[in-house]
């Protein structure tokens, strides 16, 4: 923006179109960089970052109201040098007019409400009649206030559509109406700022702005989990602050266009002034009326154009106070950064050496159990036990590590715990039953068991449950083809039992029911039923007798009574029944139960014959899985 400045009034050129447009995109820059300021009070987290805020704040309303103080002046000044012609241009008077009456309006709501406080004041001291005559002067005085107010709203309005109805009708007061428009979007400080004498004199301060809220007693993130994210936090407001200072720069470069231009006008109203005091010393009377009417007309240009060159000038000032502020404020964030991203990469590295620790303590453990543990189902016991302390123990590191506070990782771990209880009980039961079966008398992969009605062979024991395959009958090794699972909580279930064999035993006992006539000798059938049984039973005699005394040593106690079959008597309605009950070992019972089965019949068809057996035809049962003789 440029003026000629010559030494006539009637030289001096007035603003054009590119000039307002310069003036208006500066103060439409300046609103917009002023309104970024809350995003420092959005990121204002930490007592620096408020202190930084809080000086930042009066700076920038300093700043707008100097920019709007230099378009003013910038708006004045060309009023002043173009004097609008009523007659020529009616809308420009009318504005014009409109101005003086709402700044006529505006001194008048002034004094009202100074005399007002003034009565209010008094009204609390006095009484009786006096108070009623100050009560009705307030009301006097609070109904001239409204009024007032009504009026400089109307006036107000009027003077925005005047101003701003058409730029090429109102000339340069079309400028000052919109100036007055953007200073009443921007705040009631900057849309006063015209009437800094009388403000002055009031009294009357621009009302503070609440500082940011900011936390107490913020905690020092001490996890990594929470240094992250502080971490985060902390480079967006860096990248935040630095927005801020590009905008901060790009605004003073603005105003330094605008700056150059008037600082040479005024160097350039200087020489004038000086060469036309040199040229006095030697000039006649007419000269030194002329020079003086010169002089006068360049002392009135210099004020107009030092109104305008100071607030740019306050505002360039102010622009690098608060870019320095913006540094001194990105400076304390970053070495905040550097701080917790140092911690950060400590506690990783903390965290990485724990973990070192518990891998290395767990591969020891895995040498020393295969060095030391032969005993395939121990060594399976102590590897799941290792595998389970293993994960475990990575799991409270991690979760130690990653953890702001002790008490947040009890709370979490309380709350994880409960939910996971109510929501995997029954998980929870078949591990606590996994640990009983793999107990001393519990199960392995190949024990022959029977569980729930269900006998067969284990074939796998997991930490939740364990697989059988089904065997067809007690007794019988044949595979039906079918694996059956099981939970390992069945261990915990009453009505469901869970049976197998004692280790280093493989013996069950048989049971074979023989029904004869009552009139049979049943001295001579037990006699050779017993004979029959005995003979079968003395091919793996010291077999059942090795794994008796076997399972007097697992189970830590001595038998006093032998394995070896017995014969039981007694009459029933159908006849004589005999019941003899043996040992078998289950690898071979199929065919003890065939051998005696047979031998059996050929004994009774041989006692048919010689009639001990009595009249009648005998009958044969055979039972399997049957509980020992009690004698």
């Amino acid at each position: 923006m440029t003026f000629c400045i010559g030494v006539s009034p009637s030289q001096i050129r007035t603003a054009n179109a590119s000039d307002r447009s310069d003036i208006l995109q500066f103060l439409d820059q300046t609103i917009n960089w002023y309104r970024q300021i809350d995003v420092e009070r959005q990121i204002a987290t930490e007592p620096d970052d408020v202190i930084a805020v809080n000086d930042d704040r009066p700076l920038a309303d300093q700043i707008v109201r100097s920019a709007f103080d230099f378009a003013r002046a910038e708006a004045d000044f060309a009023q002043s040098s173009t004097k609008p012609n009523p007659a020529q241009n009616p809308e420009a008077a009318r504005y014009q007019s409109l101005l003086q009456l709402a700044a006529k309006l505006d001194q008048q709501v002034q004094q009202a409400q100074a005399e007002l406080q003034s009565d209010r004041q008094k009204l609390e001291a006095s009484t009786g009649k006096k108070r009623r005559e100050l009560q009705a002067t307030i009301a006097e005085l609070q109904g001239e206030i409204d009024l007032a107010n009504a009026r400089r709203e109307v006036i107000r309005n009027m003077a925005d559509f005047v101003g701003g109805a058409s730029s090429s009708g109102l000339g340069t007061s079309s400028l000052r109406g919109q100036i007055d428009a953007l200073a009443r979007t921007v705040s009631p400080e900057v849309a006063e700022s015209t009437n800094v004498a009388s403000s002055n004199s009031s009294g009357n301060n621009p009302p503070s702005r609440p500082a940011p809220a900011v936390s107490a007693s913020k905690p020092e993130p001490n996890g990594i989990w929470g240094l992250s994210a502080d971490l985060f936090s902390l480079s967006s407001k860096v990248h935040t602050i630095s927005e801020r200072i590009k905008a901060t720069d790009s605004l003073a470069n603005v105003g330094k266009q605008l700056h150059d231009p008037l600082i040479a006008r005024l160097t350039e109203l200087t020489k004038q002034g000086d060469a036309i005091a040199q040229q006095a010393d030697t000039a006649d009377a007419n000269t030194l009326a002329q020079q003086r009417k010169e002089l006068d007309s360049l002392t009135a240009q210099f004020k107009q154009l030092s109104a305008a060159v100071l607030p740019l000038s306050k505002q360039s000032i102010l622009l690098d106070l608060y870019k320095r502020n913006l540094m001194n404020w990105q400076r304390s964030v970053k070495s905040r950064y550097r701080s917790d991203l140092r911690g950060l990469l400590i506690r990783l590295l903390l965290l990485g050496v724990a973990l070192g620790i518990v891998l290395g303590a767990a591969e020891l453990w895995r040498k020393a159990i295969f060095r030391y543990v032969h005993d395939p189902r121990r060594r399976y016991q102590f590897l799941l036990i290792r595998k389970i302390l293993m994960w475990f123990s990575i799991a409270m590191v991690v979760a130690f590590a990653f953890a702001s506070q002790l008490g947040s990782v009890a709370t979490f771990a309380g709350l994880i715990t409960a939910g996971v209880a109510v929501a995997l009980q029954n998980v929870i039961l078949s591990v606590a039953g996994y640990f009983f079966l793999i107990g001393k008398f519990g199960i392995r992969v190949g024990d022959r068991v029977q569980i729930a009605g269900v006998t067969g062979e284990v074939v796998e024991v997991g930490l939740v449950r364990l697989h059988l395959m089904e065997f067809s009958s007690s007794g019988s090794e044949v595979p039906t083809g079918r694996v059956v699972a099981f939970s390992n909580s069945i261990v915990f279930q009453p009505t469901s039992g869970l049976f197998k064999q004692i280790p280093g035993t493989n013996f069950m006992w048989h049971e074979v029911t023989v029904t004869l006539p009552g009139d049979s000798d049943y001295h001579e059938v037990q006699k050779n039923l017993t004979a029959v049984v005995e003979k079968a039973f003395a091919d793996y005699k010291d077999d059942i007798e090795r794994q008796r005394r076997q399972m007097e040593l697992t189970l830590g106690f001595t038998s006093s009574s032998e394995f070896r079959p017995r014969t039981r008597l007694h009459f029933t309605a159908s006849g004589l029944e005999a019941v003899i009950r043996y040992p078998v070992t289950l690898q071979n019972a199929t065919e003890i139960d065939d051998r005696i089965t047979r031998e059996v019949l050929d004994a009774l068809a041989k006692d048919s014959q010689g009639k001990s057996a009595g009249k009648g035809t005998p009958t044969l049962k055979l039972r399997t899985d049957v509980p020992p003789p009690t004698t």
